[in-house]
């Protein structure tokens, strides 16, 4: 039987054809998959998970060659250990000044895909020289070659200043925070998962064989996605946000502040938390792998908390509320974990410290709204660069000072974390006023 169809059944059957011809529907969906490719998310989700597995491997292996080099004895491990960190950040940071000047040249010829993608080659071969080091048993001072690599490679301050740029490059000036505080909550959720495994893959034996081989295995995953199928950006040129009207020149003071609120900031944060990786070790907490792992997820999960709150609360505060907000936080947080002798302690000050991880990207979203995107590259390398000193000299400063107080108060460095980190409260403070200054002059 034939069935023949009315002119107005017809176009009725048709209809949906009509309004999404395949032409269109093709194109709609190229410019779906070429909008996700230039997501750097995946990136920070991939590498963030083979790193998180890479530093439990090292630190775990480390301590307990030291332990076994001490005899047992607990403070002298703490000491040792600490040491050879010490060393490998000094290694690490000054590697990575050398390769600053470079990278950025070729960042400026190649794009800001050269900060994600040489790092992320450190980086695996840096793991490579902890795999060696397993196999042979060589000694640890062999391992300070794996951090030199890495620094040349541009080290973690060159990986992030590339993250920051192409989450930049890629998002409008009004969602600009929110999107740096979605990455950093994308760091969280690897982190949480990274610390939530790392502790038990890391037991499957073999002396952390197998957590190696799965951190390297990530760490490839995020490094093929970054050469392979990251894309800068989808916007034609004349599409793109210019960032300052024309004929406005860059407010050089506004940067400089930024700049100095970040250093200080990260100058009282990342040496206290290199120097608690081994604190929680130690008696009277003497934590396991697995504790270890747990506590790494808590850390991680401040991710999660600092994005849920810049979600709730960008549209009631500013970004130098949520700034403040997040210094106030860290810095209490790590005034309680000055007094952590036992675990639920150390639980409570991460409760505490749960907006800890605004700061870093809210400031990074300030200043790059008082950028063009043309000084990205420049701003951001020296950006860059004071970063890999601020790294030296926290992780020289505190890892120095921490063996010294083992015998009597070794909850002193945290304190002094909590008096540095304060500190970028005061340039944030003066360029709100001189904000505030500025407009009633021009009233």
């Amino acid at each position: 039987m034939i069935w023949e169809f009315s002119d107005r059944d017809q176009k009725r059957q048709t209809g949906f054809l009509q309004v999404h011809p395949p032409q269109q529907t093709t194109r709609f969906s190229t410019h779906v998959m070429a909008s996700f490719f230039t997501f750097v998310e995946p990136v920070v989700v991939l590498h963030k998970l083979g790193t998180n597995f890479f530093e439990m491997a090292l630190t775990l292996t480390v301590y307990n060659r030291s332990l076994v080099t001490a005899a047992g004895h607990p403070d002298q491990a703490q000491a040792a250990s600490a040491s050879f960190f010490l060393i490998q950040s000094i290694v690490l940071a000054v590697a990575a000044m050398f390769s600053s000047f470079p990278l950025g040249r070729l960042a400026d010829r190649w794009g800001p895909k050269v900060f994600l993608v040489i790092p992320q080659i450190g980086s695996l071969m840096g793991m490579c020289f902890l795999l060696v080091f397993l196999f042979y048993d060589l000694p640890v001072e062999f391992l300070f070659l794996g951090a030199m690599v890495f620094g040349l490679c541009g080290g973690a301050p060159a990986y992030w200043a590339g993250v920051v740029a192409m989450a930049s490059l890629n998002s409008q000036q009004k969602h600009r925070t929110l999107k740096l505080n979605l990455v950093d909550f994308c760091v969280g959720v690897a982190g949480v998962l990274g610390g939530l495994l790392s502790g038990y893959v890391y037991q499957l034996g073999h002396q952390g064989l197998v957590l190696l081989m799965t951190a390297m295995l990530f760490s490839a995953a995020a490094l093929f996605y970054a050469v392979f199928l990251l894309s800068s950006s989808v916007q034609n040129s004349d599409e793109k946000e210019k960032l300052l009207p024309s004929g406005i020149r860059m407010d050089r003071v506004a940067v400089g502040l930024l700049i100095s609120a970040i250093v200080l900031f990260d100058l009282g944060m990342i040496g206290a938390e290199n120097v608690l990786t081994l604190y929680v070790l130690k008696p009277p907490m003497s934590w396991d792998s697995v504790w270890a792992g747990y506590g790494k997820a808590a850390t991680n999960a401040m991710y999660l908390s600092s994005f849920l709150g810049v979600l709730m609360l960008s549209g009631v505060l500013g970004d130098v509320a949520l700034s403040l907000l997040g210094i106030v936080s860290n810095c209490t947080g790590m005034a309680i974990m000055a007094f952590a002798v036992e675990s639920w302690v150390y639980f409570f000050a991460r409760g505490i410290m749960m907006f800890a991880c605004v700061p870093m990207p809210t400031l990074r979203a300030m200043l790059s709204k008082v950028l063009d995107a043309e000084e990205y590259g420049c701003v951001f390398g020296r950006l860059q660069l004071a970063l890999s000193v601020t790294e030296l000299l926290s992780t020289v400063l505190f890892t120095s000072i921490y063996p010294l107080t083992l015998s009597w108060y070794s909850g002193l460095s945290f304190l002094l974390s909590c008096a540095i980190s304060y500190l970028s409260v005061i340039p944030i403070l003066y360029l709100k006023y001189r904000r505030r200054r500025t407009l009633h002059t021009t009233l």
